[in-house]
């Protein structure tokens, strides 16, 4: 059977295509050797009976796999895979699947992560590993952001999905750049019969390996074992140092949060960093299980429990029927930016995104920046000193204090009664 052709490449991603939607055969034609084989000649079939009754159509047409113009084939998509790559010397790297590879660098970037992360995941991808973990992290107001993506290659092609991935707000002094947490277990050796050394991109991991050592073992922080600060040590069980700074990331190495995407589609990395952050964000791109679109701010319920998933149920303020409405909230002060259209446009956007921008407001008859954050619950804005420290939003409001009251204690019941608290 002649099957090299010049689509190779295209072939085989369409046929781990169909395997991962779960078909099993295909029925397709050979044309000359100078046409060769093309996605557009294939046809799918999830049961042997369904492929064969195709294949007999066809062949019934006077095309059948004795002729020499154009034999028609059925067969296992297995079979054919095989049979492709081996005629077309697709080596490892070559048929890595680069259509899969643009897809996920596609999705990586519509999620918002960044280029490093992409050529991880290529290094990952040529190793063939059956899945793996890539790691970034961002500065936040309130701390470190860890981020962990979860890649998983399909029992039925080589093709890779990310599914998921989650974010992890360190309770502690965020890692300096190139630095890593490291465990040495003195009971362990490694191949040189040197200590082993064990090293972790977050806090909660390096802490649960440590605690988990029986005996002795020292939780460092650097850049390498030689360029190390010891965070805490263990001698025969016990823990019996712990450095002051690193006592509270150690008790409680912060909060988690798993965020579910699907093919590009679900909370940027940029969204789920303010929402851990315990900031709302806008989505215009929800659908409800019937099908039916809709919009939302969105903010984790840190308040009560965790469900059985070991995630924070979400509450969800609908636009329009919520009544919050960003830029009326937003006119109620006096903010030198809503007087700009682009600067105003940009306020806007950053906000919905769940970030906390700096503005520019009257206070005392002088220009004051702070920072600001959105409540859609309330449909109220909250401000804050560079120190963290709030300030009293009435001294930047235009109307009455009265008036305004009024309206968030409006806010407080209409919240009760619409908030509705849902899985991610």
């Amino acid at each position: 059977m002649y099957l090299e052709t010049k689509y190779a490449h295209e072939v085989v991603s369409v046929l781990e295509d169909a395997q991962d939607v779960g078909m099993t055969y295909v029925v397709f034609s050979l044309y000359p050797a100078e046409r060769g084989i093309a996605p557009n000649d294939l046809d799918f079939f999830d049961t042997y009976g369904e492929a064969l009754d195709h294949w007999e159509r066809t062949a019934g047409s006077g095309y059948t796999p004795a002729e020499v113009d154009h034999p028609v084939h059925c067969m296992a998509i297995d079979q054919l895979l095989q049979e492709i790559k081996q005629a077309n010397s697709l080596n490892k790297t070559k048929d890595m699947n680069f259509n899969n590879l643009q897809n996920l660098q596609d999705e990586l970037a519509r999620l918002g992560f960044g280029k490093q992360v992409a050529d991880d995941m290529r290094k990952q991808m040529e190793k063939d590993s059956a899945e793996f973990l890539l790691h970034d992290r961002v500065v936040g107001i309130k701390g470190q952001v860890d981020l962990t993506l979860y890649f998983k290659q399909s029992g039925q092609s080589e093709n890779y999905y990310l599914n998921k991935y989650d974010v992890s707000l360190l309770n502690g002094k965020p890692l300096a750049g190139g630095e890593k947490y490291m465990v040495v277990d003195p009971d362990k050796k490694d191949k040189a019969g040197n200590k082993l050394v064990s090293s972790f991109d977050l806090a909660k991991d390096a802490i649960d390996y440590f605690k988990s050592l029986s005996k002795n073992g020292t939780l460092a922080v650097g850049k390498d074992w030689s360029n190390m600060t010891e965070l805490a040590r263990k001698e025969n069980g016990n823990v019996n140092y712990i450095e002051k700074d690193f006592n509270r990331t150690y008790k409680n190495p912060g909060i988690s949060q798993t965020f579910f995407v699907e093919r590009g589609k679900g909370f940027t990395a940029e969204q789920a960093a303010n929402l851990i952050q315990g900031r709302a964000v806008y989505r215009d791109d929800l659908v409800k299980l019937g099908g039916e679109p809709y919009k939302a701010w969105i903010k984790l319920d840190m308040d009560n429990q965790k469900d059985r998933y070991h995630n924070f149920q979400t509450l969800q303020y609908h636009v329009p029927t919520f009544g919050f409405d960003l830029e009326k909230t937003l006119d109620k002060f006096q903010i030198k930016e809503l007087n700009d259209e682009k600067k105003r446009e940009a306020l806007i956007q950053t906000l919905e995104k769940g970030n906390r921008p700096i503005v520019t407001v009257d206070k005392d008859g002088e220009e004051k920046k702070l920072f600001m954050e959105i409540q859609p619950r309330y449909s109220q804005a909250n401000f804050f000193r560079e120190d963290g420290k709030p300030e009293k939003r009435e001294q930047f409001m235009k109307e009455p204090v009265q008036e305004q009251k009024l309206e968030i204690g409006k806010g407080k019941g209409q919240a009760k009664a619409q908030e509705q608290g849902m899985a991610v």
